[in-house]
């Protein structure tokens, strides 16, 4: 797909109108094992819990309900097929418990913990512009520091379930630089909206 289909591509934070479309994007897997992106807000029994009985999808939806901020989705054509949760970092829960990317600084600042794209759209820089699309929102609210935390692959072909955490060359395209190195292959990668 050439440069005229990304540039038709829109952005917008995760509400009650366009929950549908999200839910159309995740289908019935919840995007992948029924996570529903609430593997790294919930603690390890509460996620594992939530994978039946649509637990991770209500946990998602209360917060949507709630009006707390989840993530960004990506349209083309009035269809989701972009997603990436986007949120105060200490939101998640288990980024907070981390040990490989514990806080640097005490710095307010907004994570991206993980992606989904629809798997027709794949490999087209959706990623690339879903991000660029995340700092537009970011600069428009006030956020002043976005924080990630992508893989930088040990293999020339990575598996699509192992790129859900963000490839770190999309981040590096987007403007982000490395913040921390704890993690020889995951680093934490920061933008600063007011550069």
């Amino acid at each position: 797909m050439e440069t005229a289909f990304l540039e038709q591509l829109t952005f917008e934070p995760l509400t009650r109108q366009n929950w549908g479309q999200f839910e159309a994007l995740f289908g019935s897997k919840g995007a992948c094992g029924n996570c529903w992106c609430m593997y790294y807000r919930l603690s390890k029994a509460d996620f594992k819990e939530g994978k039946s009985e649509e637990g991770n999808k209500n946990a998602m939806k209360e917060l949507v309900w709630e009006n707390k901020p989840a993530g960004i989705l990506g349209f083309y054509d009035g269809q989701a097929i972009a997603w990436c949760a986007f949120a105060p970092r200490e939101d998640f829960t288990k980024l907070e418990k981390s040990r490989v990317h514990k806080r640097i600084d005490d710095l307010k600042v907004w994570s991206i913990p993980c992606f989904f794209i629809d798997k027709h759209f794949r490999r087209n820089g959706v990623s690339v512009a879903l991000l660029k699309g995340v700092i537009d929102y970011a600069r428009k609210e006030g956020i002043k520091i976005i924080e990630a935390y992508p893989t930088i692959p040990t293999q020339e072909k990575l598996p699509d379930s192992f790129a859900w955490i963000g490839l770190y060359k999309s981040f590096e395209r987007a403007g982000f630089e490395i913040a921390d190195r704890t993690s020889r292959n995951r680093p934490m990668v920061r933008y600063f909206t007011d550069k």
